[in-house]
This record gives structure tokens, sequence and C-alpha cells, in this order.
């Protein structure tokens, strides 16, 4: 089963060019909170307060969700939802979990050069049966069924990273809302996706700021 942060890839990058439709800044913020939502969602850490916490440091057998856990675990002070998100996030986390993707035979992974020079990866679709089967889950969800968990917080990353409408650009605005607001969960995981959603917005402006400096 793929990860929450692999399935916001498969739905952000094209699948015939193989690049991605939002910028590395935003894209790199939202599979940073995903990470962080997966933990939430597995029972993994908690909100206390305004502060993640560690719950249970039991490993969850995914080595980037493992990682990212034992940081938490281990880290002596307390922090923000948004604070971890910018520790997290990492173009290198998004290129492992792309070649993750491509060792499993879902996308290519293919080497080029822009102008010749600089060197890039582009990451076309080789296998489209997950994607369409994800994109079969999510609409549903849209069509008005109740999301499981994983889905609404999928859904809830999608929306503040933006992807959504790039993603899914005829599914109902009103829809995504009421999902991004958690009125299908619990008081817990509504209160996760909230910071989440906060912590992917201030996460995306920080790291555009850091890059601007």
């Amino acid at each position: 089963m793929m990860t929450i942060a692999e399935e916001i890839l498969l739905l952000a990058y094209r699948e015939d060019t193989g690049k991605p439709q939002i910028g590395s800044i935003e894209l790199d913020a939202a599979v940073a909170g995903a990470v962080l939502a997966e933990l939430a969602v597995n029972n993994r850490i908690d909100l206390d307060g305004k502060a993640v916490v560690a719950k249970d440091a039991a490993p969850l057998d995914d080595a980037e969700l493992d990682a990212a856990l034992a940081r938490i675990a281990g880290e002596t002070r307390r922090r923000k939802p948004e604070w971890w998100v910018g520790k997290l996030d990492s173009r290198k986390l998004r290129g492992r979990l792309l070649s993750r993707l491509a060792e499993r035979g879902i996308l290519s992974e293919e080497q080029t050069k822009v102008l010749g020079i600089f060197p890039s990866t582009r990451y076309p679709e080789l296998d489209p049966a997950p994607e369409r089967e994800l994109r079969q889950r999510v609409q549903s969800v849209f069509d008005g069924a109740t999301p499981d968990e994983r889905t609404g917080v999928l859904i809830a990353v999608l929306h503040a990273a933006k992807l959504d409408r790039k993603a899914f650009p005829d599914a109902p605005r009103q829809r995504i809302k009421e999902i991004a607001e958690g009125e299908w969960a619990g008081a817990a995981v509504r209160t996760t996706i909230a910071s989440i959603h906060a912590a992917v917005a201030a996460g995306a402006i920080a790291a555009a700021v850091a890059a601007t400096s």
C-alpha cells in the first residue's frame, strides 16, 4: 500500500511529462505534511495543546515514516506541526519517495538535461492502475461517500497545497472545503487536519522566504 505522501506525489506529477504540476516549495511542504499526517492517522503522534508529541514509538515498517517518528520521539523540545513540516521538508525526501514508486514499477525514472547542461529527472507514469484506483477512491468521496481517515487526510493535504485544483479540476469546491475542514472526522483527527493545513501553508511560505533571502 502506498503512503499518503506517495499518493500526493502520484497525483502531483503529470502522467505524460513526468513533471510536477505545482512548484517544488509547495510540493515539498505537502509531502512533509503528508508524512506527519500519516503518523497521526496511525496513532503514532498526537497534539498536546499546539505541540506534536510522540504517542507510540513502535515502527510502521516504512523507512521514511519510521525515520520521521524517531526524530519526533527524540526531540527534547516541544515543537508545533509547522516546525516539523519545515524540518521534514526536503527535496531529498521527495526524491526518495519518487524512486520508491519507480522501483515498484508505478513510475519510470528518466534522467535528462535542461538546456543540455543542467541534470533533471522526470517521472512519467509507467503503470496507470494505482493512480486510477486512487482517483476512483477520491472521486467517490467527492460524490458523497464518507471518507476514511487516510482519504480524508489526503484530500485535506491536497487542498492545503492547492494541488486539488490541478489534480481534480472538476471537483466540487464546497465538497473539498467540507472535507478539508474535517467535518467527517472525530475531534482528534479534525484537530490534526487543521494543524497540518496550517503547517503546510506555513512551511511553503517559510521556504519561499528562505529561497528569496
